[in-house]
């Protein structure tokens, strides 16, 4: 993996960029774009946060890299997305996680180049990635508006399958990754922990079968109604052999034993590279219990821990990391968590968000994405 920093001054704009890019072969991307706070208002920051974007894709490095997706952190996205450009070149999603640097606005992007990137190929507007016979599929910011969390789960999964469908897909067979964001996570979590589980188990997701890499964590959709909102990642035309799941049982326990329903990681391999999906880990022993209750830096390193652990399980280490998000639960403790990021993972794209972790006594969680090449996998290149 290749880091990049570039600061735009002028802008006061930061980007910081991974690269994959093996000769020959399709290029990712992932960039986290901070704006420097100066006393602005939203649509300020926000128009300099499109300046940089643009600045980077008019980058000779970035000639001919077409945006898959893109995540925008916001200080208030009820007030502030209306007032944001509809997306026509990118699948896009919106979600309150107030970024801890002081800024309104921070932005995730995912890039390639040498694949068909179709944006709003869907009626919710995924975004479909084909090359070398497969089909990769980012639909982001689901919502509904009726009902409890519990109602509101149950629809956004059955309106997901219906659209996977369309996409001769299944949940169970071609879901690789999904994020739910809930708002007011300590009080709606178990809604969605109860209807997630009862619709996996009609699609045949057990705890002998499988789940999917996911992260659960409080964050705030644009709409004052919903309290879910759901992005996902899917694939066609992959071996099932290509998807392997990431335990790391020596520090982590299932997550069905404590009546929740995802995988801690899951590996996809291609003749060319290997993903890694990590789902949003904490500071939690094989037990499944919390560790280091009240405890902000043992919990960075347990959580640190464990992420490398799973790592290390999919064949990878952190220098094969392209991206990390960073959830706290106090954003008082952004500065002392943030340095330590800086002393250990100086390079990586990583953007620190305020969003309460689904146990009121984590403090931290993180995910990642991470990517590495091989030459030994008997499959066709990503």
């Amino acid at each position: 993996m290749q880091y990049n920093k570039l600061t735009l001054e002028e802008l006061g704009v930061g980007i910081e960029l991974s690269t994959f890019a093996p000769e020959g072969r399709v290029a990712e991307w992932h960039a986290m774009l901070r704006v420097e706070p100066r006393g602005d208002l939203f649509l300020e920051q926000y128009r300099r946060l499109c300046l940089a974007e643009a600045f980077l894709l008019e980058t000779e490095e970035m000639k001919g890299a077409k945006i898959v997706f893109k995540r925008y952190f916001l200080s208030d996205a009820t007030n502030q997305q209306p007032f944001m450009e509809h997306q026509e070149d990118a699948c896009a999603s919106y979600i309150q996680q107030p970024p801890l640097d002081g800024s309104k606005v921070a932005l995730w992007v995912y890039l390639q180049r040498g694949t068909e990137v179709l944006p709003a190929a869907d009626r919710l507007h995924s975004a479909l990635v084909r090359h070398n016979g497969y089909e990769h599929i980012w639909t982001m910011g689901m919502t509904t508006s009726k009902g409890n969390s519990y109602v509101q789960t149950q629809t956004l999964l059955q309106d997901y399958g219906q659209l996977l469908a369309s996409h001769c897909a299944t949940l169970e067979d071609n879901c690789i990754r999904t994020w739910f964001f809930v708002r007011d996570v300590d009080t709606q979590y178990n809604g969605l922990v109860v209807a997630r589980r009862e619709h996996f188990a009609k699609h045949g997701l057990l705890p002998e079968t499988h789940y999917i890499a996911s992260t659960g964590i409080g964050g705030n959709p644009s709409d004052p109604k919903a309290l879910i909102q759901l992005g996902s990642y899917a694939i066609t035309g992959f071996e099932p052999a290509q998807q392997r799941y990431l335990y790391a049982a020596t520090h982590l326990n299932r997550t069905s034993e404590y009546g929740v329903t995802f995988e801690r990681g899951t590996l996809m391999q291609y003749g060319d590279r290997n993903h890694a999906f990590i789902s949003g880990t904490a500071s939690i022993n094989n037990q499944g219990e919390v560790m280091h209750t009240g405890d902000i830096k043992k919990q960075t390193h347990r959580m640190w821990e464990n992420v490398e652990e799973l790592l290390r399980e999919g064949g990878m280490t952190m220098d094969d990391v392209a991206q990390i998000i960073v959830y706290l639960r106090d954003g008082a403790d952004y500065g002392v968590v943030s340095c330590m990021f800086r002393e250990k993972y100086p390079a990586v794209p990583t953007v620190f968000t305020l969003a309460p972790v689904c146990r009121p006594t984590w403090l931290i969680e993180m995910e990642c994405i991470a990517i590495r090449e091989t030459a030994g996998n008997p499959y066709r290149a990503f």
